[in-house]
Order: structure tokens, then sequence, then C-alpha cells
């Protein structure tokens, strides 16, 4: 058992004593050297040798290193009052004959009277008198195990371990060791390793074990583990009194991590270097809450090529356990102050808190709310006892707060092992920290008590199973980001289980599941709150309607939100997903906080919110009807030409070329294509439209008649029977839309990276594809609303989206908007108009560039911002005067959130008269229609 701080520091009075009068090196320095390491309970033999021969930078070929722990410390000694600058740089020098993974990160020199320790990571130097170091063991916390430190996410330890382990997996799996044994295998090393660095372990007692009991062929090495693991699962008073002294060292762990009898291993002399070469790392410096996960992509090769993608970054975890739970705890801690009566109630608090992570992964939203936990703990037990230190006699007493408050599901078995461990691993370096703090030895060993995480699909089995949800506080955790469309058959089911009856189910996402179960458990429970991270798909679009319809019909509400951010853990290969965090409770839940981003990569500022609605959004709580006809009276808008032709109809320009050099009577019937890649970018297609073509006129182009029966075969082939009838017109469209006169085209599809989606005028010779929206009988006016900052801050929020572009819909976006009531203010109107005509000036000034190019963050000219800023200035100022005009109070339009709060408002004022549409139905009869033009137009 390691030694307490208390007892170390005592040893360090008596070293003190003892050695105050020492002078000589040559004499004394290897005695020295021995009772230091025993001031901190560790047998210097086992971690560290003396006269390490090893080559140097400079001067001699060879050199003798002092006191040499590899990859730890290197120490140089000397007589009393010799050069310590000298002594340092002798020390380094000895670097050049080590291996990377034996260089250390402290350097000590010493005279006996005088200490100088270097701490090579961070460069700090501390240099104290041999009388202080009972003041001065903290800083030895690399000997004693009591090593305090602050994590981060890109520490490269974190995969150097990852993949150190990688490397023994592969070699393992290689060699016919696989599946769950080495599953199990692989976690037990990861503990064992841990525990060696940490003090769970009398220090380097597994390494050592390894190193010298084993063979250098690693013939015994899988038995010699087996018995390793049989000695952890064995209490000491059930071992024999013969059992090796080695073995005999180690601790009983319990907790079942060692329960299971595993098929022995197989390792050969390569094998058994890769775990030496793991065990030289300093495994105390592995984060759990991010190692976990890294862990875990160890088991999948091409996922380890991008180490750090798979795992949830801290910053992350804490944007939303901070508002779920933390921020209100340590409010709570703030108002007790050093009130014993309420501290004591605080601490009643924490340790009966319970938490559930239904798709928990490696366990990183655990581990990160545990140490939270606990360190809040801390906080109380400081508090509790800053005046009277003799009370915590036993402080391990004192310590409420376990893991067995802790819960999760996870479908797949490692990483649900991985959570187990990770959990334990947490517990100890937090002991390690309350041991600090109150210089008492802290270890839950045996084990007594584990997190419980179930191994299971969480959409299948019953919450209730795993943790009574009458006790349960709090659901959080970050499920599987799969769109609707990406789910596998299986995923599917699994969704429309939860979902029951629900109606439109079949467009939601795979998260959706985990909202709806987790409002089930509410249900049971109106105490537990929950918060999720999820792609920002289940607060946009058609989505919005069916998902959160059925939370508020349950009497879901949110109280905190962070609005759509870039999802990204610095990590090397990992994708841009956009996401949001959503945090719900039944009924109302105050203070209601919103944390906006002007910059989705940046930081969120946080706004109070009065109520936040399913569209992340200050506003009331309302849903978006997927609407035929618009809420205000505006020009309608449809979808282009959707010519069901298998491509026989569209081509290139060189293709048109060439088809017209066989036919050159075609030449008057191709008209230019665009769907929502051409306007854009500027390439052109052409489309073969033949709809007004006289029928002698297309018998006499053969070339032309071989296109049109390819298209009547095409759709006689067809399963569908709509299309088998579209063969009897194959010179028609499926869907026509060719308006007589200019109009305005709006891509489906358009890059978030805009600031502005690139809307432009079209003549009536170019026809659209189905990839874009026209807006017939538009003007100036029009194209300024929808071309302003005002409809993009609409367009953000509540458009669907693919992947993170945005998807413009015209029953969500377009029909829903609510546009200025300006009646007959022409003065607004013209203001627009003009401003509008200003930007399309500003374009038509490079003829040479592409709407991408103009609309590009990087490459877009400042006439042209300066344009759009104009136009933004004649839209508001027209917003702003309708609401004077109506003798409602002018709203702020200074932010996206602000601009859209008062677009809801106004969203709610102009549709509680307006009966409810089905427009689902409506619009697959429009589509199955072919009808000429004039029938069809908006």
């Amino acid at each position: 058992m390691p030694l307490s701080l208390n007892e170390i520091r005592e040893r360090a009075r008596a070293f003190a004593r003892e050695w105050a009068d020492e002078t000589s090196e040559r004499a004394e320095a290897q005695s020295f050297w021995n009772e230091f390491f025993n001031v901190f309970g560790v047998n210097r033999r086992r971690v560290a040798v003396f006269e390490q021969k090893a080559a140097r930078f400079s001067g001699s070929q060879h050199g003798r290193i002092d006191v040499f722990w590899p990859g730890v410390m290197l120490a140089e000694h000397k007589s009393e009052g010799r050069d310590l600058d000298a002594a340092f740089e002798q020390a380094t020098d000895y670097f050049a004959g080590l291996k990377d993974a034996e260089l250390p990160r402290f350097v000590l020199v010493s005279d006996f009277q005088r200490f100088r320790l270097h701490d090579l990571e961070t460069g700090e130097r501390t240099d104290f008198p041999l009388a202080e170091l009972p003041r001065q063991i903290g800083r030895f916390g690399f000997i004693s195990g009591y090593q305090t430190r602050t994590y981060k996410e890109e520490d490269p330890v974190n995969v150097q371990a990852a993949e150190r382990m990688g490397r023994l997996h592969d070699a393992l799996k290689a060699a016919g060791y696989d599946g769950h044994a080495l599953e199990l295998l692989l976690v037990r090393l990861l503990f064992c390793l841990f525990a060696d660095d940490t003090g769970i372990f009398p220090r380097q007692s597994f390494h050592e074990l390894i190193a010298q009991r084993t063979r250098e062929d690693g013939s015994d090495l899988g038995m010699w583990l087996g018995r390793i693991f049989q000695v952890l699962d064995t209490p000491p008073e059930k071992r024999q009194t013969t059992l090796d002294e080695q073995l005999a060292e180690l601790p009983y762990v319990n907790g079942r991590l060692f329960e299971e009898r595993l098929p022995l291993a197989d390792f050969d002399a390569p094998m058994r270097a890769l775990l030496l070469d793991a065990s030289t790392l300093d495994w105390s410096r592995i984060s759990p809450a991010i190692f976990g996960a890294m862990f875990q992509s160890v088991m999948d090769a091409k996922a380890r090529r991008h180490l750090g993608a798979h795992y949830t970054s801290e910053k992350n975890i804490l944007k939303l356990i901070g508002p779920l739970f933390l921020d209100g705890l340590k409010a709570e801690l703030d108002r007790a102050g050093h009130d014993e009566k309420k501290l004591a109630q605080l601490h009643r608090t924490l340790a009966t808190l319970t938490f559930l992570d239904p798709a928990c992964g490696c366990g990183n939203f655990l581990v990160i709310a545990y140490r939270e936990l606990r360190l809040l703990e801390l906080e109380v037990l400081k508090r509790q006892f800053a005046t009277q230190q003799s009370v915590l006699a036993h402080v391990q007493d004192h310590v409420l707060v376990d893991v067995d408050q802790f819960y999760g599901i996870e479908i797949e078995e490692f990483p649900a092992q991985i959570a187990q461990v990770a959990m334990w691993l947490m517990d100890h370096q937090m002991n390690l920290r309350v041991s600090e703090q109150f210089g008492e030895n802290v270890v839950r060993l045996p084990l007594k008590k584990s997190a419980t995480i179930v191994h299971g699909n969480a959409l299948r089995i019953d919450w209730n199973d795993v943790v009574p949800v009458e006790t349960l506080h709090y659901i959080l955790g970050n499920p599987p980001f799969v769109g609707s469309k990406l789910m596998s058959v299986a995923q599917r089911k699994d969704l429309l289980a939860v979902a029951g009856t629900l109606k439109g189910a079949g467009i939601l996402d795979f998260v959706s599941a985990w909202y709806l179960k987790a409002a089930a458990a509410m249900q049971a429970n109106p105490r537990i709150r929950s918060a999720f991270v999820s792609t920002n798909s289940i607060t946009q679009g058609e989505q919005v309607g069916v998902l959160w319809g059925e939370l508020l019909r349950r009497g879901c509400r949110i109280f905190f939100a962070h609005r759509t951010f870039r999802w990204n853990n610095e990590a090397r290969g990992v994708a841009a997903v956009h996401c949001v965090i959503v945090g719900f409770a039944l009924g109302e839940v105050t203070p209601r906080q919103l944390f906006d981003y002007e910059d989705i990569t940046g930081e969120p500022h946080r706004l109070l919110a009065g109520n936040i609605n399913p569209y992340l959004v200050d506003a009331p709580d309302v849903l978006l009807q997927n609407r035929s006809k618009p809420v205000c009276d505006v020009p309608g808008i449809g979808i282009g030409n959707k010519p069901i032709d298998g491509g026989n109809y569209l081509f290139t320009t060189e293709e048109r070329d060439a088809f017209v050099a066989k036919e050159p009577a075609a030449a008057r019937w191709f008209r230019r294509w665009l769907g929502s890649d051409e306007f854009i970018n500027g390439w052109e297609r052409w489309c073969l439209w033949l709809g007004d073509c006289p029928p002698a006129t297309l018998r006499a182009m053969p070339e032309v008649l071989r296109r049109v029966d390819a298209v009547r075969a095409l759709r006689r082939a067809s399963p569908s029977a709509p299309t088998q009838k579209l063969a009897e017109t194959p010179t028609r469209f499926h869907v026509e839309n060719i308006p007589d006169a200019n109009y305005l085209v709006i891509p489906e599809v358009s890059s978030e990276r805009r600031m502005f989606i690139p809307i432009g005028f079209m003549t009536p010779d170019t026809l659209c594809s189905n990839l874009v929206k026209i807006v017939p009988n538009a003007t100036l006016f029009h194209f300024g609303i929808v071309t302003s900052t005002m409809h993009m801050a609409w367009v953000r929020t509540v458009c669907g989206r693919l992947k993170s572009d945005y998807r413009y819909s015209a029953g969500i976006v377009y029909n829903n908007f609510p546009w200025p009531e300006l009646g007959d203010d022409d003065k607004h109107r013209a203001a627009i108009a003009a401003a509008a005509q200003g930007v399309l000036d500003v374009r038509a000034q490079f003829p040479d560039a592409t709407l991408a190019d103009l609309y590009d963050p990087l490459t877009m000219p400042p006439a042209l911002v300066k344009a759009h800023a104009a136009l933004d200035r004649a839209v508001d100022a027209a917003y702003l005067a309708a609401e004077k005009a109506a003798g409602r109070k002018p709203p702020k339009l200074s932010t996206d959130a602000e601009r859209v709060a008062f677009l809801f408002q106004r969203y709610q004022a102009l549709t509680s008269l307006l009966p409810v549409e089905k427009p689902k139905k409506a619009a697959r009869k429009a589509r199955s229609t072919v009808a000429p033009f004039k029938e069809q137009a908006p």
C-alpha cells in the first residue's frame, strides 16, 4: 500500500536530519539515493539503477549516470559545494546515449545539502536546501504517485499509449488470439499499466514482474499474466503463504475485473517487447476521459490511422454538463459558503445524484461528470474541515461520492469494458487529489463499488432494468450521429420500435430515438433532466414538427441549448459535423440559457431567454408547417423541371455540339439547363426540350427520335405506375415549370460557408432543373428580401441540411417566412428595390466571376459586401417601419438570434387564424400530374 503524504513528510524530516552533515559524494552517494527513494516508500532497485553506462554528446565517448530511472528521472550527484549548473550539463550530456523511450522528464542534481529539480517538459526549475525537503515533497509526485495533473487533449502521450497498445493488439490478433478474450486482456493490461505508475500497485511492480521474471522469448509471458490476474482477483487472506514474494505484493483489486478466466495468450519475443515498450510510458499522464476512446480505436486498424477522431472532447462535454447540473451545484456551493449545515446538506445531495448515459461509448461523459462531482465534493470537504483537520483522522470515511452513482448502456462490448475501467481510473485520480489535500492515503482497494455499464442495445432494453428510473436524476450523452437516409435496416427498426405510432417518424434521424426514450423516462419520473449532443438536423427542417411536436405534447421544454457549432476535437482526420446541445425537462426550468455562436468554430456567448423553442430561438414554441402556399401575399414558389429521361435529354456543351453536327435541325430545340451546381459555378449544360416540337418536325430528326424512344423505354421499364404512364408522352417532362417572363432562381443546396445564398434572375429561354426553386413574377423587391440577412437568418435556423449545407425548401423556408407588412408603403419597397439593383450592378462589374467566386467568404469583392450591407439596411428599415405603423414595439435586429426571434413572433401572429394544411398529399398529387405549364404555374 502506498505511503500517505503525512508519513512521507515524516520520513522526509528524518532523512533531512540524518544527512544534514554529509559532504562526500564518493563515500555515501548510493546510500543517500537509496534512502531518498525510501522516503517515498519506493524501493530504488525497483525503479532506478546506479552508474548506468551511457554515451555522451561531448567529451569522452562514454560516462556513467549516477541514478537513472528510464523515462522518468536522471539524477547527478556531487560533493558539497560543487557547481550544480555543471552537474545539470553533465546530466543532459548523457541524453545522446539514451533511446527515445528512456529520455527522462525530470533531471535532479544534488550535493547532499542542496537539490535542484528540472522539469524538462514545463521548463520549470526548483532550488531548495535539504532542510526544506519535507515542504517540497509535492514536487516529487512522480516518485510517490501523488501527482495531480492537468490533462490536455493534445497531450501526445495519449496517442503514444494508444499506438503502442495498438501494435500489441495487432500482434496478438495475427497470432490467433482474438475476440472477447483479446478485448478483455487489453482492458486488464490498461488497468495494470496505469496502476503501476499511480500508486495502486507498488511502484513498477507489474513492469518488474514482466521484465525480470518472464523469458526473453516470451514463451511463458501468457502464463505469468494469467497468474498475475489470478492474484489480483484473490483476497490476501485466501492467498497461499508460499505465494511468490513479488506476486504477493500485488493488491487485491476485486470489482470483477479479473474474475473471468481467459485462455492463455501465447507470446513471442517481439510481442513481449511490445508490452515492455508500452510499460515504459508514464501512464499517470494518461487521461481516462480521452484515452478510453483512443484505446477503443486500436481494435480498428483503419480508425487507428486517425487516432483522436473518435473521442468526445472534454470541452464539448463541459458545454453539456455545465448547464445540465454542474453550474447549479456550484451556485449552491457558493450560497452555502462555510455554513456547516448547508455544506452537509450539499454533500448528501452530491452523494445521492444518479446519472445515465444511454449511449456511453467508452464512458467519456460519465468520467468527466464523475470527476467534476468529486472536485465539488473535495471543495465541500475542504470547507467543512478547514479549521478542524483533526476530525479527518480517516478522510476516506468522509468521501461519499462514488462510481456506483453512474450508469451507462453501450451496444458494443469492448467500449463498455473500457468505460467500466475508465471510471475506476478516474476514481483513483480523484482519490489522489483527496490524499494530497489532507495528507492521508486514500485508495479504494479492494474495489467494492463500480459504475453499472450494461452491454446492450439502449433502444431495445428497458432503462429501468439498468437503473431504477425513480432514483434517476440526469440523462446525458452523445448518441450516434446517423441521418434518416443513412440508417441501416436494423437502426431504422430500432427507431420505429421507440417511436411507435408517431406519425412521420420515418423522416427522423437516429438520435431522435434517444430523445423520445428519455422523454418516456421523464414522464415516469418528472424530476429527471436530460441533455444530448446531436446533429443540428433535429432542430431544422421537417424533423422539428415530428420530433418536437411529440416532445412538446408530452410536456418537455428546453431549458438550455447550444445553437449550431462545429464539432471539432482537434484530431487528425476528424470529419466536420455541425452540432447542437439540447437540455430538456418536463415543465418549466429556469433560468433558460441559450448559447449562441457568432463563429461556429469559436466560443459561445450566453443569453438568458424567455423561452427556447425547438428551433433553438428565444421565441414561442411554434412548429412550422410544411405549407403549400406562403403565409404572406407574395409570389408562389415552385421547383424547376423534372424530366425522368435517364439523361437522354441532357447534354454538356461538347455533347450538344456533337449531336447538332449529326442532326443540325435539332439546334433550335436546345435550351440552356440550370441546376444548383450549374447556376452557382457557372458551367453550361443544355436540355433538348421537345414539348413544343411539331410531330412532322420531330419525325424529320432521326437522332432525336432515337432519344425519344429511349426515354419511352426507360419509363415503361420503371416499377412505378405513374412513371409507366409517362411513357405515353415521352417528349414531355414529369414536372414542367417554364415561366414566360424573368423569374428568380434559388439553389436548393448551397454551402453553409456563404453569408448569402447566391440568388438571381433568369430569363424564360433557360430551363431549370428540380434542384433549384423558382419564383415567377418576382420583382426586385422580392429579390431584395430573399437576398437579405433577415431572410438568411431565417434560412440558417429553419432550413434542412444536406451534410452541413443549406437545403432551401418551399414548404418550410419560403412559405413560412414573414415578409414585412408594408401595405401601400411604396417608399420602403422602392428603397429595397434600389438596393437590390445595387447588388446586381456590382455583380455585373465582374463578368468573369461565377456566383461561387462572388460569394466565397475569402473572395467576395468589398463592393459586393458594401452593396449587401446597404440592402440589409433597407430591409431592416422596412420591417421596423411596418412594426411602428402597426403600433408594435420595434424589435432589435442586430444578431441572427434577435432577427429570428422577431420573425417567429410575426409568424405566430400571421398564422394564428390560418387553417392547418395537409401539404404532403397535395404535393404528391401535383408531382404526379403532367399538364401544360400554365396549369401548373405557382
